[in-house]
C-alpha cells in the first residue's frame, strides 16, 4: 500500500470532500456493501482510506464537481506533526508562486517533499493564494487548541487604532512592528489597513512552522504592492532581532502568563525603563519591548488579560507608564474577542512620546474605554458585536487628544491623580460604571425585557408543572462508577495546572476553578494549554466534587482548563445522552449522598453518584425535560438579575425628581 493510500480520513472529512452532510456519509456506509472498510480509528470515529473513498465516490457519482485541494488537505493532516505540516504548507507557498524556487526547509521529509510539490501544482492551477488560505485555514483548524490567533476583526480595529492615534507623518513610508506575530494575522490585517505605499513590516516569532506561514501570507499580499517584509524566528525578549529598529506603528497579541520569559537573564535590560517587569508579570514586559521600538509619536496597540490592569506586583510600572504618557489608553473587550473567549481581555494603547515641537503634545489624561456591552445577544458562545464595538472604539479614540471633547457614553477620560492611588488600576469597568439617572427610553426598555423574561418564565412554570409522576417508582440505578467500568463514559480529574510548562506561543486556556464557581462562574485565569492536564471539551459532562459548589453541566464552547476538585465524563455517545447524564448528577440528593462528610465543604465522591438506567430513545426524552428545567433556573436567576437593576435604576431616577402625577 502506497503513502497515500495510507491517508485515513474521517467520517466528517469524506462529507466535507462529498459536499454533503455527515448524516449522508452514514447512510451511504449503511446502505451499500462496497463502501469502504474501516481501516483505523474506533467504532465511534471510524477511519477509511482516502483513496478507496475517493474512488467509491468517483465510481457511485457522489463526488461533487470540487477542487484538488479538497484532496490535498488529508494528506497534509496525515503528515501526523503540526510542525511539518505547517512547513510544509510554508513551502509550497513559496513553489506556487515560483516553480523554480529554492527549498527553504530541507529538514522536511521525502514524503512530505512529494506533497508540497503536488499542492503547488494544484496551487498553480486553481489560484495559488486561494490555495495557500485554504490549507492555512484547515491547519489553524486542525491544531487550535494548539495555537492562539488574533479574529480578523480585532486585527483589523487594532491596525484601525494605531493609525489613528499614531502622531505625526510616516517619514518615506510606513514601519510596522509585530514581535510575537504567530501565523501574522495582526501584520495581514495592517497590510490591508494601509493603502499608502512605502510599507515595511518586521514580524518575530519563535515556533519556525508559525513564522514560516507568516512568511507566506505576507509574501501573497505583498503580491503589486510596494512592501518589504523581514520575518525573523526568534525568542523576542531575549534575543531582539531587530535591535535599534524603530516603528511608527507595533501590534502584539503576545502570549499569557509566561513565567519563563527570561527574567534572569534580563534583568539589566536597557528596554526597562518603567522598571524592571516582575517574574510574574510578562506581559509588562512585552509592554515596554514595545514602546522600546516606537519612533517619537508612534504607537502600539497590544491585547492583554484583564488581570495586567489591576494586578498588585505591576502597579509601579502602570504608575511609570501613565507620568510619562506611555499609556494613552486601556479598552475592554467583550468575552469572545479573541482566544481564551470566556476572558473580557484588553487593549492598551501605548504611544511614544514626540520629540519636537512640531505636533502639540497631548493632555496626560488616560482615557479608559469599556466595550464589554458589545457581545452579540443570542448567541451560544460569547460573540462581539464587531461593526458595533469597531464604532464605538474609533470613535472613543478619536477624543483621546481632544480635551474640547467628550468621550462616548461607556468612555471616560481620567486625570492622572485619579489612578496613581496605591492601587493604580487602570481597568475601565471601575470608572464608567454609569453615574447619571437612565432616560425615560431606557427604563422603558428595561421594563419590557423585564416583562419578557416574566412571559417566557411563566410559560416554562406552565410546561413544569404539567409533567406528571408516577406515585411509586422503583427505576434501576446504576453509579458513575460502574459506567466507567462498562466503557459508557471516561473520568478525568482536573488539577492545578503545572506553571513551569513551555507551550506553543501564544497557547492559552481558560481556567475554571471551584473559587469561580463561587463567585460568577466566569474563568478568572488562564493557563497555558499544555499544563492544563484535564481540558473539557464542547459535550462533555463537567462536575464540581465540593458539596458547597456542587453542580453538573454540559459544557459548551470552546476547550476550557479545570482546576482541581472539578471533573470531566465524556460520553459514549452510543450509549448515554450527555444532557441526560448531567440532569441525573446534579440532584441535590445525588450529592448529598455521594458526599464523603456532613458539611458544607466536604467532597463528593464523582464515582458514587447515581445515574439511572434507560435505554437511549429514554434518555433523550429525559435530557429535553432537564434542559427545560435548566432554562427555567437561567430565567428565574434572570429575573432576579433584571428586576433588582429596575429598582435600583427606579431609585436613582425617582431621587432625580420630576415624577408627574
Amino acid at each position: 500500500m502506497s503513502a497515500h493510500d495510507a491517508v485515513p480520513v474521517s467520517l466528517a472529512e469524506i462529507a466535507r470532500i462529498a459536499g454533503v452532510g455527515r448524516a449522508a456519509v452514514s447512510n451511504w456506509r449503511r446502505r451499500h456493501d462496497s463502501f469502504p472498510t474501516r481501516i483505523g480509528g474506533t467504532d465511534v470515529s471510524p477511519q477509511f482510506s482516502l483513496a478507496e473513498v475517493e474512488r467509491w465516490l468517483r465510481d457511485n457519482g457522489k463526488l461533487r464537481v470540487i477542487g484538488g485541494r479538497e484532496l490535498l488537505w488529508p494528506r497534509f493532516e496525515a503528515l501526523g506533526s503540526r510542525n511539518e505540516s505547517g512547513l510544509a504548507i510554508a513551502e509550497a507557498a513559496r513553489r506556487m508562486r515560483s516553480s523554480k524556487a529554492r527549498v527553504a526547509h530541507p529538514e522536511l521529509s521525502a514524503r512530505a517533499r512529494d506533497l508540497v510539490a503536488e499542492a503547488a501544482r494544484v496551487g498553480r492551477e486553481e489560484g495559488p493564494r486561494e490555495t495557500f488560505e485554504f490549507l492555512l485555514q484547515r491547519w489553524l483548524e486542525t491544531h487550535v487548541r494548539q495555537l492562539s490567533t488574533t479574529p480578523p476583526q480585532l486585527a483589523g480595529l487594532m491596525a484601525r487604532i494605531a493609525l489613528a492615534v499614531r502622531l505625526g507623518p510616516a517619514q518615506g513610508g510606513l514601519t510596522l512592528l509585530d514581535p510575537a506575530c504567530g501565523t501574522g494575522h495582526l501584520a495581514a490585517a495592517a497590510v490591508q489597513e494601509y493603502d499608502s505605499p512605502g510599507l515595511e513590516v518586521l514580524a518575530c516569532e519563535r515556533d519556525p512552522a508559525l513564522a514560516a506561514l507568516t512568511a507566506g501570507r505576507l509574501e501573497f499580499l505583498a503580491e503589486d504592492r510596494d512592501i518589504r517584509t523581514r520575518i525573523a524566528t526568534a525568542d523576542t525578549l531575549r534575543d531582539d532581532p531587530f535591535p535599534g529598529a524603530k516603528a511608527d506603528i507595533a501590534l502584539c497579541n503576545p502570549p499569557f502568563n509566561e513565567r519563563d520569559w527570561g527574567y534572569e537573564d534580563l534583568a539589566t535590560d536597557q528596554r526597562w525603563t518603567h522598571g524592571l517587569p516582575p517574574r510574574t508579570e510578562p506581559e509588562l514586559a512585552w509592554v515596554q519591548h514595545l514602546l522600546s521600538h516606537l519612533k517619537p509619536g508612534g504607537a502600539a496597540v497590544v491585547v492583554l488579560p484583564p488581570a495586567v490592569a489591576s494586578r498588585k506586583a505591576g502597579r509601579r510600572i502602570r504608575g511609570s507608564l501613565l507620568r510619562t504618557g506611555a499609556l494613552r489608553a486601556v479598552v475592554s473587550l467583550p468575552p469572545g474577542s479573541a482566544q481564551p473567549h470566556s476572558v473580557s481581555l484588553q487593549l492598551w494603547i501605548l504611544r511614544a512620546a514626540t520629540d519636537g515641537p512640531a505636533v502639540t503634545p497631548p493632555n496626560q489624561d488616560a482615557l479608559l474605554v469599556d466595550a464589554t456591552r458589545f457581545a452579540r445577544a443570542g448567541t451560544r458562545e460569547p460573540s462581539p458585536d464587531w461593526d458595533s464595538l469597531g464604532s464605538f472604539v474609533l470613535t472613543a479614540m478619536a477624543t483621546l487628544d481632544r480635551v474640547d471633547q467628550e468621550p462616548p457614553k461607556s468612555a471616560v477620560r481620567v486625570p492622572l491623580l485619579d489612578l496613581l492611588d496605591d492601587e493604580v488600576d487602570v481597568t475601565p469597568g471601575r470608572y464608567t460604571a454609569a453615574t447619571a439617572e437612565p432616560s425615560r427610553k431606557e427604563l422603558a426598555g428595561k421594563w419590557d425585557e423585564f416583562g419578557s423574561v416574566l412571559t417566557d418564565l411563566a410559560d416554562h412554570a406552565q410546561r413544569l408543572s404539567a409533567l406528571d409522576f408516577e406515585a411509586e417508582t422503583s427505576q434501576t440505578t446504576t453509579t458513575v462508577g460502574d459506567l466507567v467500568k462498562a466503557g459508557a463514559l471516561t473520568l478525568r480529574a482536573g488539577q492545578q495546572p503545572l506553571e513551569s510548562t513551555t507551550t506553543a506561543r501564544g497557547a492559552a486556556l481558560p481556567l475554571l476553578t471551584i473559587a469561580d464557581l463561587l463567585h460568577d462562574g466566569t474563568p478568572s485565569g488562564v493557563v497555558p494549554s499544555g499544563s492544563a492536564p484535564a481540558i473539557a471539551e464542547e459535550g462533555d459532562v463537567v462536575i464540581a466534587g465540593v458539596a458547597r459548589a456542587f453542580k453538573a453541566w454540559v459544557h459548551e464552547g470552546p476547550p476550557i482548563a479545570l482546576g482541581p476538585q472539578l471533573y470531566i465524563l465524556r460520553v459514549d455517545a452510543q450509549k448515554l445522552e450527555a444532557h441526560f447524564l448531567a440532569g441525573c448528577l446534579r440532584a441535590p440528593a445525588n450529592g448529598r449522598q455521594a458526599g464523603t462528610h456532613a458539611s458544607s465543604s466536604s467532597r463528593v465522591d464523582i464515582r458514587r453518584l447515581q445515574v439511572l438506567q434507560l435505554p437511549l430513545e429514554k434518555q433523550t426524552v429525559y435530557a429535553e425535560t432537564f434542559r427545560r428545567l435548566r432554562t427555567f433556573e437561567g430565567l428565574l436567576a434572570s429575573a432576579d438579575s433584571s428586576g433588582k437593576g429596575l429598582v435600583s435604576d427606579m431609585s436613582d431616577r425617582l431621587a432625580a425628581g420630576g415624577l408627574t402625577a
